[in-house]
């Protein structure tokens, strides 16, 4: 299938761009290989994205954005993107739908995943009681203990949100202080159910078939101790979902690629929106910010191309 322009990723990101695509009558396909929205599918509610004075569930959120995009005639096809190679005519893009598509520009917005640690049985037990969303796992959890791992926005708002379900959350951050925000902060600080863990570091899931604890150290003294959990939710970070674009653009040292105020790549007709973005701040609506801009500065290089 040949069009103008391909955006590949369905996030906030992705939606705005074929969004402000579609409007400006550029043909655009959008390419997901899952639920249309990325990130928000798994968020639980959203209170700080402009025009909703009550918080919204991060999935309604997701599903007004896709309905907006559709609404305004932008292709969404479900799939995954195997391999995207330069041709004189652009970009050909391979699924694993057997499916080729081709487009003039080319849009890169598929955002980013949660970091794994790594430590002893974590990726063992992963579904089996470690998990990286509390808000698609956290019902599984009722009247048990659960660890969350991370200090930043997204450990300290799902602790919260897994007190409706646990006896118990244990936040568990390696330094003395966190690093979410203050509003954020004292939720958590005033949450009965949330026992907060400081310089701690998590360095092992236990259990056979299923999660029975977590071994945990000091960072001051190197003691150890073993919290009994059924659950661990872990939240230290985010990896660019990037690995199949490193040869096609340049990426900053940690794999998220670079480019410039107006969303544009080292390779020319290559444009990147929201979190697979080297940049200081990762928010939805950072996200939608990027994805106008890049919409915007693929228009301008497509018409150029005229």
């Amino acid at each position: 299938m040949q069009t103008d322009l391909v955006i590949l990723g369905a996030g906030p990101a992705g939606l705005t761009a074929g969004l402000y695509a579609s409007r400006a009558r550029i043909p655009v396909v959008v390419i997901e290989k899952g639920l249309p929205g990325g990130q928000l599918t798994a968020t639980e509610t959203v209170d700080n994205y402009p025009g909703f004075s009550e918080a919204i569930l991060g999935v309604e959120l997701a599903q007004k954005m896709e309905a907006q995009a559709r609404k305004f005639g932008v292709e969404i096809v479900q799939a995954e993107v195997k391999l995207v190679t330069p041709i004189d005519q652009g970009f050909s893009i391979s699924t694993d739908e057997g499916k080729d598509f081709v487009g003039r520009g080319l849009i890169l917005a598929t955002g980013a995943s949660p970091v794994k640690l790594g430590i002893p049985g974590e990726l063992r037990l992963a579904g089996r009681g470690v998990s990286y969303c509390a808000v698609c796992d956290g019902p599984f959890f009722r009247h048990m203990e659960v660890a969350v791992v991370g200090g930043g926005d997204s450990a300290v708002e799902e602790a919260c949100y897994l007190t409706r379900f646990a006896s118990r959350v244990h936040l568990i951050h390696r330094r003395d202080e966190l690093r979410a925000v203050k509003e954020i902060q004292e939720r958590a600080f005033a949450e009965p159910k949330v026992s907060i863990h400081w310089n701690t570091l998590p360095v092992a899931v236990l259990g056979e078939k299923d999660v029975q604890g977590l071994r945990v150290r000091s960072t001051l003294d190197g003691s150890e101790e073993v919290l009994s959990v059924g659950g661990i939710f872990f939240y230290v970070g985010l990896h660019p979902n990037s690995d199949g674009f490193r040869n096609l653009v340049d990426t900053d040292e940690r794999g998220f690629v670079i480019t410039d105020s107006a969303m544009a790549c080292s390779k020319p007709g290559v444009f990147a929106a929201g979190d697979i973005r080297s940049k200081i701040l990762r928010q939805i609506s950072t996200a939608v910010g990027d994805g106008a801009t890049a919409a915007y500065s693929a228009q301008q290089y497509l018409e150029g191309l005229s």
